[in-house]
């Protein structure tokens, strides 16, 4: 700064200004200097002891520029001051890792949380400012505008020891309401254009995964597909406009084939973002039309006979048919669970890919000898089987339902239920045989039997029968 006030001092209208004060001093140094040294060359040249003074000199100027060395290196020399681009050390941490405080667990946890804030500058700085104070980390934030308010849905890395009533307050504090927050895991680190894109791709290849992709897409939910002649509550498709409906925790949208899909989060209300994101993909799932997957499965099964198991739809309803023709009455009576007389009627429902999966036994001569049926019950699912009289107790029943369970695990469906009567022993045995934690409850008469998928190391007898047929 000094010396950027001299040279302003020094300059003016950009020429150097000349001052008559410093011209006449440094004159009056000049002959000074010229004085001193005429009058030690005249002492050392002509006095008695000028050669000793002259050495003693130089030893003492030779002394101090030694001092002045070492006093250099051991304190430095100050920072340099003006336009130079060199800065003095900060005292300030720089950025980068540093050590946990104390009390601050190294584990982590992942959470998702949503709150609603003001749309206005600075709110989402502040809501950021907040987690950050209490190191928790944001791993991808997504926004849904609300008019006048925002709904922000955050993924958060935040330390261990940092529970959600913990991480609730600070945002509460920072201006946040109605605050959600769930514990989340690796499947949610995936951003939301490459998870929205992989549910739309497992869509178009499956109509029977709309209500999966759905639920995938909007969380913990549950959707139900009602035909058309039944509608929602008195109110079917004519009650829905083609947009669909949105009411806070509940959103309505017309079925492709007819109907109403309702969809319906009771902890947490829809935006016009998710309903704008659940409407495309059941647009999706109506431009491609009826669909399934194809592929199927020639097996030899332990008891012998040769089969091929493959996915079946309302394409299959006549040969379906045919088989119910074929089974006994109590076969009939042990697979609906009351009177067998219009159990026709079921087919069409049960072969829908909309309300869920089926597989279909087939003979080498194309005569269908099975189904098994892995049905959406909103957020629950039902497994039921049917297998032809004289098919059964050869391993059909048991090489369905292992197949069937192995979907369920495969849609991360908590667990599967069969409804069944206590005198249906084979049921119950292919039930127990998939090695699962089961439960039993007796309801009104008949068996539930509910088989329990997360838990660890379990296999379902899908696999079993896989590798079995592998070595055959």
């Amino acid at each position: 700064m000094t010396r950027d006030i001299s040279d302003v001092t020094r300059a003016k209208n950009g020429r150097p200004v000349h001052h008559w004060r410093r011209d006449l001093v440094e004159l009056a140094a000049l002959f000074t200097a010229v004085a001193v040294a005429d009058g030690v060359a005249n002492l050392v040249g002509h006095g008695p002891d000028g050669p000793a003074l002259l050495a003693v000199s130089a030893v003492l100027l030779g002394a101090t520029a030694g001092f002045h060395t070492w006093w250099a290196r051991r304190h430095g020399h100050a920072p340099p001051t003006g336009d130079t681009d060199a800065r003095p050390p900060s005292e300030e941490s720089q950025a980068g890792p540093s050590e946990l405080p104390p009390g601050t667990d190294e584990d982590s946890a992942l959470w998702r949380m949503r709150t609603t804030v003001k749309d206005a500058p600075g709110s989402l700085a502040a809501l950021c400012g907040a987690l950050a104070a209490h190191r928790v980390d944001i791993l991808s934030l997504q926004t849904h505008p609300l008019g006048e308010d925002t709904v922000d849905e955050f993924l958060l890395r935040a330390p261990g020891s940092l529970a959600a009533a913990g991480i609730s307050r600070a945002v509460s504090l920072a201006g946040g309401v109605g605050t959600w927050i769930e514990r989340a895991d690796a499947h949610d680190l995936v951003d939301a254009p490459t998870r929205v894109l992989g549910l739309a791709t497992r869509t178009a290849l499956d109509a029977a995964e709309l209500p999966l992709t759905l639920r995938q897409l909007l969380g913990r939910c549950t959707i139900r597909s009602l035909p058309a002649a039944s509608g929602a509550r008195g109110r079917g498709q004519e009650g829905v406009p083609v947009e669909g409906v949105l009411e806070d925790t509940v959103m309505r949208l017309r079925a492709p084939e007819g109907g109403v899909i309702t969809v319906e989060r009771p902890h947490l209300p829809f935006t016009p973002t998710e309903f704008a994101r659940a409407r495309a993909l059941v647009e999706l799932d109506a431009r491609l039309g009826p669909r399934i997957p194809r592929g199927q499965d020639a097996l030899t099964l332990p008891e012998g006979g040769d089969i091929t198991v493959r996915r079946a739809d309302t394409g299959d309803l006549e040969a379906a048919k045919a088989m119910h023709e074929r089974c006994s009455a109590r076969t009939l009576g042990m697979r609906y669970n009351g009177p067998v007389g219009d159990v026709d009627r079921y087919l069409n429902h049960l072969l829908s890919p909309r309300f869920g999966r089926t597989l279909a036994v087939q003979t080498p001569s194309g005569r269908i000898v099975g189904l098994g049926h892995l049905l959406w019950d909103g957020d629950e699912t039902e497994v039921a089987l049917l297998v032809e009289d004289r098919w059964q107790r050869r391993g059909v029943g048991t090489e369905l339902l292992g197949r069937l369970v192995a979907m369920a695990a495969e849609a991360k469906c908590e667990s599967v239920y069969a409804v069944t009567q206590a005198s249906n022993t084979g049921m119950v045995a292919a039930m127990r045989g998939l090695g699962l934690p089961l439960d039993y409850q007796i309801e009104e008469g008949t068996l539930v039997v509910t088989a329990r998928l997360e838990t660890a190391g379990a296999r379902p007898a899908s696999v079993r029968h896989d590798e079995r047929a592998a070595r055959d």
